[in-house]
């Protein structure tokens, strides 16, 4: 069901399991609609609601949220990846690798168990609309938590090569050493410039989420064959991919990383095993 479709929320009651997504700010989260969908398809009592949390605040909001005995969880996004990942009690998977995190289990004892669906996200939401990574020359732009997901995620999925850009090159470095320890001999690198001949960009920053943010990078460097993707959900077209398909690009929307990971997310969140 698509959220477009989504019946006001009706059935809270006592026996309602709360998840919270964590994010600052809030204006472009989508994902509660596309969770909430899939709670009436599957018949979950469950409900996805936004919190506005700033970073200074984060740890002492965790710390709240453990008493939460109807919590079954957090879902975390801008900015709170990866200070979250350092605020759980165990990390499991990819997420323990990349130190990482984009949704959070409560156990009932209230111990925090992260897991990161980024990046499988990310990738599955490729295949889903025939785009394969496999084989593609790619430049990632960013080095935050949802870039760290995709940028394991894609060396996992064969891409030929993967350039890193960053802001702030000294953490472009800092994650490409992270993915070679994870995986030796990973067709990776760090560069200071976009400038090149890709297959695949992805945007991993946070530029596109205001009306006023600068473009990652510069559309004259894109060719027309370039598949632009992005992380962004919020505006569902960014600037960038705007860009892109006016150099005549195809280009793939932030949204599909997240639909492709929904069950993905309740499955964690919701396991029976885990339940209260």
């Amino acid at each position: 069901m698509h959220p477009a479709n989504l019946p006001p929320v009706a059935a809270i009651n006592g026996q309602t399991r709360v998840v919270v997504i964590l994010a600052y700010p809030t204006h472009h989260v989508r994902t509660p609609g596309f969770f909430n969908a899939y709670m009436a398809e599957t018949g979950n009592n469950a409900v996805l609601v936004p919190w506005q949390v700033a970073p200074a605040q984060l740890a002492e909001t965790v710390r709240g949220l453990r008493e939460v005995e109807n919590l079954a969880g957090l879902i975390v996004t801008v900015p709170h990846k990866q200070a979250m990942a350092r605020l759980c009690d165990e990390l499991e998977g990819i997420a323990a690798d990349l130190d990482v995190c984009n949704v959070v289990r409560r156990t009932p004892d209230g111990r925090l168990i992260g897991a990161m669906y980024d990046g499988v996200g990310f990738v599955e939401g490729m295949r889903r609309n025939q785009i394969d990574p496999r084989g593609k020359r790619t430049l990632l732009l960013g080095a935050g938590g949802a870039a760290t997901a995709v940028a394991a995620a894609l060396l996992d999925a064969g891409v030929a090569q993967l350039t890193v850009v960053n802001r702030t090159p000294e953490k472009a470095e800092d994650l490409v050493a992270l993915l070679r320890a994870r995986q030796p001999g990973a067709a990776v690198q760090a560069a200071v410039s976009a400038q090149g001949v890709w297959d695949l960009v992805v945007n991993g920053t946070s530029l596109g989420l205001k009306p006023d943010d600068p473009l990652p990078l510069d559309p004259a460097l894109l060719c027309p064959d370039t598949i632009v993707a992005e992380v962004i959900m919020q505006p569902a077209e960014t600037a960038l991919l705007t860009a892109a398909r006016a150099r005549g690009c195809p280009v793939h929307r932030g949204e599909h990383m997240v639909t492709a990971q929904i069950q993905l997310l309740a499955e964690f969140l919701l396991d029976n095993a885990h339940a209260q």
